[in-house]
């Protein structure tokens, strides 16, 4: 082939490479337009909560309704608290969620540890009995939940919110997966080092499994923080509320005041925001890290 042929070809492959690169360019751009469209899509109804919480009643009322707020006002959140013990209610939901995600990241990590590193009798087969049981709805366990509690005189207690959710069948699932990929010989080498079984866990496995930690701690706290149901049917007195059920009461006797129950959604969701942004990062971490090999 003479040089003609062979700068020819370079040229053509040149021309490929070129336009390959511009298709991935293409590719990547509607990737982006596509989940910014998706992101603002449902942000909409965020912004619309934030807006809505501090527009007058009768700027609420118009029609056509709009994200515009022509006198901005902060009496729906002054009203919220006025009107009945928001911030009580606040610090019950922060005091119960911040205990049971707590005891959940020691116990689940506990148990993850025993089921990925340590050898007993019926480890397997009790495993399978435990991951079986997140397939139980838990509408299933609610009456049999309230009657241990009910037995044990827990009812209208911290207690009550609180023990029954301190581990769960979830967590120690994804603690043993991200544990089973820390090597055996970190593990050993403490042991010849003489520390105790505790120590191991404490200064060996837990610094190195801080992604799922975080993963694990933003999971729960945003299902203890959102939890009804169960506050609903062991909580009857109006000081020990949390605030989904304050919610539920605001959407009930003022139910017409729509500045204030949006105000009201506003107050319980900057917690689960705050605690995403604070753990963002170990949290899509660990996602990316659990299953995979070390």
């Amino acid at each position: 082939m003479d040089i003609n042929g062979i700068k020819e070809l370079d040229r053509r492959d040149a021309v490929r490479a070129s336009s390959k690169k511009q298709q991935q360019r293409t590719v990547k751009i509607l990737v982006y337009i596509f989940l910014i469209a998706g992101s603002c899509i449902m942000i909409v109804p965020f912004v619309w909560m934030v807006v809505t919480s501090f527009k007058p009643l009768d700027e609420i009322n118009t029609y056509p309704p709009s994200f515009f707020i022509r006198k901005p006002t902060i009496a729906a959140y002054r009203e919220l608290f006025s009107i009945i013990p928001m911030g009580r209610y606040f610090l019950n939901s922060l005091f119960a969620t911040t205990v049971i995600t707590a005891a959940n990241i020691f116990f689940c990590s506990l148990a993850g540890y025993a089921f990925a590193k340590h050898r007993f009798f019926g480890r397997d087969k009790l495993f399978l009995l435990l991951v079986g049981s997140m397939m139980i709805p838990w509408q299933v366990n609610l009456i049999p939940s309230f009657v241990i509690v009910k037995k044990f005189g827990w009812l209208n207690s911290f207690y009550g919110l609180i023990i029954p959710a301190m581990s769960g069948a979830f967590g120690i699932f994804l603690m043993r997966q991200f544990i089973m990929n820390i090597p055996d010989d970190l593990i050993d080498a403490a042991k010849i080092d003489g520390c105790t079984e505790f120590t191991i866990y404490r200064r060996v496995i837990l610094p190195l499994i801080q992604p799922a930690l975080a993963s694990l701690a933003i999971f729960t706290f945003m299902a203890q923080w959102n939890n009804f149901v169960w506050p609903l049917v062991i909580i009857y007195s109006s000081k020990m509320r949390t605030i989904p059920l304050a919610l539920s009461v605001l959407n009930g006797q003022f139910g017409t005041n729509f500045a204030m129950v949006m105000a009201g959604a506003v107050v319980a969701t900057a917690p689960v925001l705050v605690v995403f942004i604070a753990f963002q990062k170990y949290f899509i971490k660990g996602i990316a890290l659990t299953g995979l090999k070390a």
